[in-house]
């Protein structure tokens, strides 16, 4: 076999290859077979019939056909292989060439990982929030712990903001009933804003006994996204009274034994949460810099798929109502062309972030061990609202497990760079973030998550339309040994 590569831009190149048929004997005795158990030939049984029979009935050209579709993915890969080349996605194969007894010929044009120049990380620099825990934080915190432990009392006066409210609902559209909306006994909190908008104002200075109907829009069910009218009717309101914040409190709501420690606690936990937000801030900012520091061209397809699964995503939310859509963007003041023109800002900004942390953890040669990748999916999944086993089998069934262990390489090549950043607080301080990068070697999926998780879709379609940096497989030639028809991109990552 014999390859050449012409590189027509950064990102994309041409393979030439040519195979001598010679090399094809293997790929025309399982052609041979195969069609023999597809087809009966009288005086034959099943699978026996010899080549020259299948030919005379079939003809050539459905044996030429069988082979070169054979042939076509695994020559691709070998001239992947023997050029060194690195695709992404899927290459655009034409058949060029197909000599019977001499020579099959094919072209396959394919996105590629770009060359460029990586920054030195140790010259980022960045500035963090400073951390500080207020009293009032903590008094806040031991205040949420003892409405745990609060008790509901009926009072006889109006409902205000966090009394609970006992409340029957029903619902009109158009002056007919919407039962779905209807319930009676419901217990609420005002001004949890769990409901419909505007239920958290009918309700605030309601008694028991009184009612209020409110104008509001459905989110759910058969009317989503119609106007409804609600009657609001009060059977009770009730204020919730906490216990005293005494040692006996703190032995009630924890393992300490005095309030003093209980609120030592409190403010422990709070100041680890915002160093773990800095840490998280630091993150941004670091890669902020690092994308602004590299000039990375990017390849057009694999830009465009990353554009095709966020409008989908988007557009997906209303059930592919592209009236809906339209509409919900009039509502957020944007029109179908700004919301366009910053979904491709996003996806562009989405391929250079893996494009440039890839090559990163390539020249760092970051490795992802099996028990990070477990640690990845348990975090996804608790993401997610379900089990491990179930994340990881859709996640398997969507194809999308390599894009997983991606986002943990991508992760650790980030946490490397943070390493070598030079982070500051507003007060000039140098920040150290040892407590959530880890080791070298590992790294906390929690704060250096360098993109967005793989989804574990329910949808088959996911799995179709997931755009990710992969490296690419070969496309088969059709039926006519002519024209090209794409296989799946490989889910493997560089």
């Amino acid at each position: 076999m014999k390859s050449t590569v012409e590189q027509l831009s950064p990102t994309r190149v041409k393979i030439n290859v040519e195979v001598p048929f010679d090399e094809l004997k293997p790929n025309f005795d399982r052609a041979y077979r195969k069609l023999a158990q597809q087809v009966r030939i009288p005086g034959f049984r099943p699978g026996k019939a010899p080549a020259r029979i299948l030919e005379s009935r079939l003809g050539r050209g459905v044996v030429l056909d069988e082979v070169v579709n054979e042939a076509i993915p695994a020559k691709y890969s070998e001239a992947v292989t023997a050029e060194e080349v690195r695709p992404l996605g899927r290459p655009e194969i034409e058949v060029t060439e197909i000599k019977d007894g001499e020579q099959l010929a094919f072209t396959a044009e394919v996105d590629i990982r770009p060359s460029f120049e990586l920054p030195d990380a140790s010259g980022i620099s960045v500035t963090v929030d400073d951390v500080e825990v207020t009293d009032e934080e903590v008094v806040e915190q031991l205040d949420a712990l003892r409405a745990r432990f609060g008790t509901l009392t009926g009072v006889d006066r109006p409902a205000a903001k966090d009394d609970f409210v006992v409340v029957d609902l029903s619902a009109t559209v158009d002056g007919k009933p919407v039962e779905e909306a209807a319930t009676t006994g419901l217990s609420y909190q005002v001004g949890s804003g769990g409901l419909v908008d505007g239920i958290d104002e009918a309700l605030t200075g309601l008694s028991a006994g009184e009612s209020k109907t409110f104008t509001t829009r459905l989110v759910a069910g058969e009317h989503a996204d119609h106007d409804a009218e609600v009657k609001a009717e009060v059977t009770a309101v009730k204020e919730r009274e906490l216990p005293e914040a005494d040692d006996e409190f703190a032995q009630l709501a924890s393992e300490f034994d005095t309030l003093d420690e209980l609120r030592a606690d409190l403010r422990d936990r709070l100041g680890k949460a915002k160093r773990m937000q800095r840490a998280a801030q630091a993150r941004d900012k670091v890669l902020e810099a690092l994308l602004a520091g590299t000039e990375v061209p990017l390849p057009e397809s694999v830009v465009t798929a990353e554009l095709e699964v966020r409008t989908h995503d988007a557009i997906h939310a209303f059930d592919h109502d592209d009236a809906r859509f339209a509409e919900w963007l009039t509502e957020q003041g944007q029109t179908r062309e700004e919301f366009e023109t910053e979904a491709k800002e996003q996806a562009e900004q989405s391929v250079k972030t893996q494009l440039v942390l890839d090559a990163i953890a390539d020249a760092e040669e970051v490795g992802v061990s099996d028990m990070e990748l477990t640690q990845q999916i348990v975090s996804q999944a608790q993401r997610f609202g379900i089990s491990p086993e179930d994340y990881l089998q859709r996640t398997q069934q969507a194809g999308q497990l390599g894009a997983v262990y991606a986002d943990v390489r991508r992760g650790k090549a980030l946490a490397g760079v943070v390493r070598q950043a030079t982070v500051t607080d507003e007060s000039g301080a140098t920040v150290d973030l040892s407590e959530f990068l880890g080791e070298p070697d590992g790294a906390d999926p929690e704060v250096l998550d360098a993109g967005e998780p793989a989804e574990a879709s329910d949808e088959a379609e996911a799995s179709d339309e997931q755009a990710e940096v992969t490296e690419g497989e070969p496309a088969e030639a059709s039926e006519q040994g002519k024209d090209s028809k794409d296989e799946e991109a490989a889910s493997a990552k560089a």
